[in-house]
């Protein structure tokens, strides 16, 4: 892999989110923002405008113009916006999930591994700064519980609750764990779109560990917290007001012990902004990016089979 001075980075796709990608990439010492693509011309051109750079009016134009490209499309459309630049062997980074089927993504991860390029996929809460402090303190999980939650967004319709919020869960979950799963059930409901708009999947490990996870997009409030029970020691991640609750056993007189709490307010960092300096540090080092491709591609498997199981419950129900 050849050393590199400035990174020429690209953004394909720059609607809601990818147009996150290009202010930020924008803003990076060290980084060019060679150009970016939209399928929206229109949009590119705004956006170009806005961070200062080319708008393409096709992908094959930034081939031989960048090392590194964001691809931030819809997931059906992955593999067909990301293997042309893995077969040259410039460095992806690809919004979660990884693809939308396990075919895709092995595809995606194939190429990767034959052209030599660095493949991160973009599970931005592995970015949040609470969640970072939450794995530094856990070190055998008995239970997780995980709960997602939040009101309707319309952007998301195209994919359902598990492809859209659960996956991040379930890849956390996965990383603090570091087991095989052994089992899953799951049960869903369509409510406001035709996929499933609210899900409950229980995880079982290998390990005999148990997580239970909960994803809406229907709820009016909105709640993003993870709990997590091991021996001695209960820890509760709230994304949202990035805390981390722990309470443990704490000897006093005699042979009794009582509960000892304390609060860890957590300096929040921009995920986005930790992720994407991630890759651009990981190219420029030549070093496996903490979500990998492989990583998605696990992730990925847990979701679908989640899916399998909704459908099959409700199946049962008809």
């Amino acid at each position: 892999m050849r050393a590199l001075r400035r990174i020429r980075v690209a953004v394909v796709g720059v609607g809601y989110l990818g147009r996150f990608h290009a202010l930020i990439y924008s803003r990076m010492p060290d980084v060019d923002l060679v150009g970016v693509f939209d399928t929206d011309p229109g949009r590119a051109r705004t956006v170009a405008d806005e961070v200062g750079c080319a708008s393409h009016a096709c992908i094959a134009d930034l081939l031989d113009q960048a090392d590194a490209v964001s691809v931030v499309v819809p997931t059906t459309a992955h593999l067909s916006a990301a293997a042309p630049f893995l077969l040259r062997g410039i460095h992806v980074l690809l919004e979660k999930p990884i693809a939308p089927t396990l075919a895709d993504a092995a595809e995606i991860v194939r190429l990767a591994g034959v052209h030599d390029a660095i493949l991160q996929i973009g599970h931005v809460e592995r970015f949040n700064a609470g969640v970072m402090a939450l794995a530094q303190r856990i070190d055998s999980p008995l239970y997780i519980e995980a709960q997602r939650m939040g009101g309707f967004v319309e952007r998301a319709t195209d994919v359902d609750v598990v492809s859209d919020l659960m996956i991040h869960d379930i890849d956390i979950i996965l990383s603090l764990v570091g087991a095989e799963i052994s089992a899953i059930s799951a049960v869903g409901a369509s409510v406001l779109t035709e996929h499933v708009d609210i899900a409950n999947a229980r995880l079982e490990f290998a390990n005999g560990t148990v997580a239970n996870v909960v994803a809406s997009r229907v709820s009016d409030k909105t709640t993003r917290r993870i709990r997590v029970f091991q021996p001695r020691r209960y820890l509760s991640l709230d994304f949202v007001a990035q805390t981390i609750d722990i309470a443990e056993p704490h000897p006093v007189e005699g042979s009794r012990s009582e509960i000892a709490r304390q609060r860890i307010q957590i300096e929040p960092i921009k995920p986005l902004d930790l992720e994407l300096a991630e890759f651009v540090r990981c190219i420029r080092d030549g070093q496996p990016p903490l979500v990998d491709g492989r990583t998605g591609l696990k992730a990925l498997e847990v979701a679908l089979d989640v899916r399998t199981r909704i459908a099959e419950s409700s199946a049962t129900r008809i």
